[in-house]
């Protein structure tokens, strides 16, 4: 998987990305991120990025001309086909990013190309012609770009085959099917007071797996009532499963009257 990040600060985004799990995966040659010095495609001695923008109002707006040759360069040296490349621009006006947007990108493109903004945005003329599609990664609105294209890289790169030690290691994880995870415990087996649940400790894999699938019920339903809803909840199992919680509930809230 290639990564090509569009930026004006390229040596934090290579701090940051260099790491760690990615920047392992990246000395291993599974991974390939690439940070661009936006300054570097600018056409006047300033190094010009931003101006202001027409019809008035305030602060300063990337210009297209900078944006489109430091992107021109960026795929200048690729060799993958266009057809699995995607450009993306980070907005506060895009979807919502999420994990099934993340395995979408994983499963389609080899080559993302992530545009960091800044300032007041970046110039409309070059979003509609370079631009595949906006992505947010919340209802919010940060200085720049640069979060968004960490978060949107460490979330895709991670399920590259190799970058981690196994898949289960993001399958089993919040989000990947519509549950929140389960919770985790280490050692020691007693803290504060605090002992570690004993069907964790009884070998029992079957029991346990169980256990856990019940425990992200739960979970998700106490603090995620909306992802709950959307659940299919039709096979047998977990019809079984939902059944014996409403159970434990019910015998829970008798003991407690």
């Amino acid at each position: 998987m290639r990564i090509d990040i569009l930026t004006l600060f390229p040596d934090t985004m290579r701090a940051m990305l260099g790491e760690s799990i990615l920047g392992r995966a990246q000395a291993r040659g599974l991974l390939d991120i690439r940070c661009h010095q936006i300054r570097d495609y600018t056409e006047n001695r300033q190094k010009q990025v931003d101006d202001y923008p027409y019809g008035g109002g305030w602060g300063q707006v990337m210009m297209a001309q900078p944006l489109k040759s430091c992107l021109d360069a960026a795929l200048a040296d690729s060799t993958v086909p266009a057809e699995r490349r995607r450009v993306i621009y980070l907005s506060p006006q895009g979807p919502t990013f999420t994990q099934a947007k993340a395995r979408q990108l994983k499963a389609d493109y080899d080559q993302l190309v992530l545009v960091c903004g800044h300032y007041e945005g970046v110039d409309e003329r070059f979003i509609e012609a370079c631009v595949d599609e906006e992505l947010s990664i919340g209802d919010f609105v940060l200085t720049g770009g640069e979060l968004g294209a960490m978060v949107v890289t460490d979330c895709v790169c991670r399920m590259v085959p190799g970058v981690l030690s196994d898949t289960e290691c993001y399958t089993g994880e919040s989000h990947w099917d519509g549950l929140l995870e389960y919770p985790q415990y280490s050692r020691p087996e007693v803290w504060h007071d605090r002992a570690v649940p004993s069907i964790l400790l009884s070998g029992h894999h079957a029991n346990i797996a169980k256990w856990r699938r019940k425990q992200a019920f739960r979970r998700t339903k106490e603090r995620r009532p909306d992802m709950y809803e959307k659940l299919d909840l039709s096979s047998k199992a977990d019809k079984k499963l939902l059944r014996e919680i409403e159970q434990e509930n019910a015998e829970k809230n008798h003991d407690c009257e």
